[in-house]
């Protein structure tokens, strides 16, 4: 199901995957991260393929000025990911707007969880509801590290 809506006056979200500038995502990732600093173009472009990819975009001119990707299988979990917003449009709330709305377009689905992995952003997510473990000693990790990931 593709959704657009508005984030607010100036900007809209949409899952539209061809309305996603794939190089401009890389790009921002590759250059602006901390966590997909060496992925390969080919690499984002297989994760944007097996994801539900949420783009944000200037209403007036159609830019794109913000993503998030998740990875789900509409059931029971969901990892959102890959949340970026542009410098220039940093500031505005758009960050936390997006992971509401991502969270949003997926209460239908009754998901039991929904996780995410942030280094420096706790307050933006918080804000959408998200909260730290509250078993984080039950949670397990098979650490697979690839060449495109660097701890901050």
């Amino acid at each position: 199901m593709i959704d657009t809506i508005a984030l607010d006056e100036d900007h809209e979200i949409s899952t539209d995957p061809d309305r996603l500038d794939a190089e401009l995502v890389h790009h921002w990732l590759t250059t602006d991260t901390y966590w997909a600093t060496r992925r390969s173009r080919e690499r984002q472009d297989r994760a944007i393929a097996a994801s539900l990819n949420f783009g944000v975009y200037e209403r007036a001119s159609g830019h794109q000025v913000g993503y998030a990707r998740v990875v789900t299988d509409h059931v029971t979990f969901a990892w959102l990911c890959d949340v970026y917003i542009a410098p220039r449009a940093r500031g505005r709330g758009l960050g936390t707007a997006l992971a509401a709305r991502v969270r949003d377009h997926l209460e239908p689905y009754g998901l039991r969880r929904i996780m995410l992995i942030t280094g420096d952003a706790h307050g933006v997510y918080a804000k959408a509801g998200f909260e730290p473990l509250p078993q984080p000693e039950a949670f397990m990790n098979l650490d697979l590290s690839e060449a495109d990931y660097r701890a901050p």
